[in-house]
């Protein structure tokens, strides 16, 4: 098996909870620098990128198992009355921008910036400086069980951003909760919280393709590899992440982006 089938499936574990983007650096290492390209063939991509993402979704679901399940039963019992149960109807909200505007234009998007590394570069540049920015000039005041209906849509809304590669899914929501003045361990957490109705909707929609199923047969260890690999290094990186936030800023996250950035335009302009 092509070692860079691990990698790719490492970078997707790392780079989904990381606010670095993982669409914009899958994009960089198979399609620029051609990092398992020889055993991911453009019929199996998509099956792959299903693979890396669904090794996400369990390590979400995993790590954060009892507090789903607590926002489920108090959210279906006693409703937004409760301070975790309200949660529940907040991803929901939350879920709905990014889910409307990802089922209408997400493939036109693609066509248009997933070749185009001058934009995925400068994506990954400005919203690092972006949340670097407002995590500095915001407080850290706000917890989720002070989370407004209001603050979780605005949130939510955020996400849009994040269908363009570069920008972050995990960037651009913990940006907004910062700007709505969340603390930074609170901030991310709702961010691999509300990764992970997305996530399973992106899964889902993409399974019940037919190509996509004779791809998974045809590449099932392949497959397989991917989901395992993406959902340990996925579990360790949330691990990480939430305790290197109660004492950093995303001041370390900003520098990599704009170097990556930088060194992704250098390379395609003179490639």
């Amino acid at each position: 098996m092509d070692f860079g089938v691990i990698i790719l499936a490492i970078i997707q574990g790392i780079a989904e909870f990381l606010p670095i983007s993982s669409s914009a650096h899958l994009i960089i290492f198979r399609d620029l620098f051609g990092i398992g390209s020889t055993a991911i063939s453009s019929d199996f991509a998509l099956a792959f990128d299903l693979a890396l993402h669904f090794g996400t979704l369990l390590a979400i679901l995993l790590y954060f198992f009892n507090d789903f399940w607590t926002m489920f039963i108090k959210g279906i019992t006693k409703g937004i009355k409760d301070n975790e149960g309200k949660i529940l109807w907040y991803l929901i909200i939350a879920t709905i921008p990014a889910a409307i505007v990802g089922i209408l234009f997400e493939e036109v998007i693609e066509e248009i910036v997933r070749s185009n590394f001058l934009i995925i570069g400068s994506a990954l540049i400005i919203m690092g400086i972006i949340i670097y920015y407002i995590d500095k000039r915001c407080k850290q005041t706000n917890s989720i069980k002070k989370m407004t209906l209001k603050d979780a849509f605005l949130i939510g809304c955020s996400q849009v951003f994040a269908l363009i590669p570069g920008f972050s899914r995990s960037g651009t929501t913990i940006a907004a909760a910062r700007g709505l003045k969340l603390n930074r361990e609170d901030a991310a957490k709702f961010s691999f919280y509300l990764s992970a109705p997305v996530v399973a909707g992106a899964c889902i929609l993409n399974i019940f393709d037919s190509t996509t199923i004779t791809a998974i047969q045809n590449n099932l260890d392949i497959f397989i590899v991917g989901i395992l690999v993406a959902f340990i290094s996925g579990l360790l990186c949330i691990q990480f992440l939430l305790k290197y936030l109660k004492s950093h800023d995303f001041k370390i996250f900003m520098w990599y982006r704009v170097i990556l950035g930088l060194v992704v335009i250098i390379y395609s302009l003179i490639k």
